[in-house]
């Protein structure tokens, strides 16, 4: 159990890194690192497991973020909003697919989300955005299928948030990023909560992961400044990576 343990953790501290850096996509790696590495055997113990950590680990991203001011409060509050009905919905779903069926769509949806890792993002945009009642038209039902998407899969989609925010609002990409962290969250949070009313979570594992998370929030927010210019790099590097526990997913 001790190795367990400590195999969540270390997986806690890529994924802490991961979401603090990019603002997601580090969420999507949790379920299989709980399936291959640490031996989780039930898929969805693993997904309600490491949903309820992404949730946390974003958490403490969004604090040091929030500190930070790079978050649009009033736009990513709306997104988030529309997107809690979709995450509880998406989660509800999931929970009717067999295991494995399951685990085979959460395959081809990382590779989707390497895929849009690897689209050049401009990071032009308005800084001093603010949340217009036109906006709120294109927010909503991005926030709806992202948080859909993020239920059903047990990720926190914000490889579908940054963007989204970034096309409905007009604000730069560190901002997208930062602010996306608030739907991670709310998504993550709503995911786990209907899968623990299902007795899905590994508690002692989720705190693996949230300790390690905690600790690959505090190394991402220098390595995010650090990252500024070389953001395509690292993307590239990641989609690989995510490509490549994908195709081992649909192999094995």
């Amino acid at each position: 159990m001790l190795e367990a343990l400590l195999l969540a953790a270390a997986g806690g501290v890529l994924i802490g890194l991961l979401l603090t850096v990019f603002g997601g996509g580090g969420s999507v790696l949790a379920t299989p690192w709980l399936i291959y590495v640490v031996g989780v055997a039930d898929t969805h113990m693993a997904i309600g497991t490491s949903a309820a950590a992404v949730a946390v680990n974003a958490a403490t991203g969004l604090w040091a973020q929030a500190r930070a001011g790079t978050v649009k409060w009033p736009c990513a509050s709306v997104f988030a909003a529309a997107g809690l009905a979709g995450a509880l919905a998406g989660a509800q779903v999931g929970k009717t697919i067999d295991g494995s069926t399951l685990l085979h769509w959460f395959a081809i949806a990382m590779i989707a989300i390497a895929i849009s890792m690897l689209v050049p993002r401009k990071s032009e945009g308005d800084p001093a955005v603010r949340l217009a009642p036109a906006m709120v038209w294109k927010l909503a039902p991005v926030g709806l299928a992202a948080g859909f998407a993020a239920g059903f899969f047990g990720i926190g989609g914000g490889f579908l948030i940054a963007p989204g925010l970034m096309a409905s609002t007009g604000m730069t990409l560190a901002n997208a990023s930062a602010s996306s962290l608030v739907s991670v969250t709310l998504f993550g949070g709503a995911t786990s909560a209907s899968y623990a009313i299902s007795g899905q979570i590994d508690w002692p594992l989720f705190g693996a992961l949230v300790a390690g998370g905690a600790g690959g929030a505090a190394v991402g927010l220098p390595a995010s400044r650090w990252l500024a210019t070389r953001v395509g790099v690292a993307s590239a590097i990641f989609a690989v990576m995510v490509s490549a526990v994908a195709l081992y997913i649909l192999v094995t």
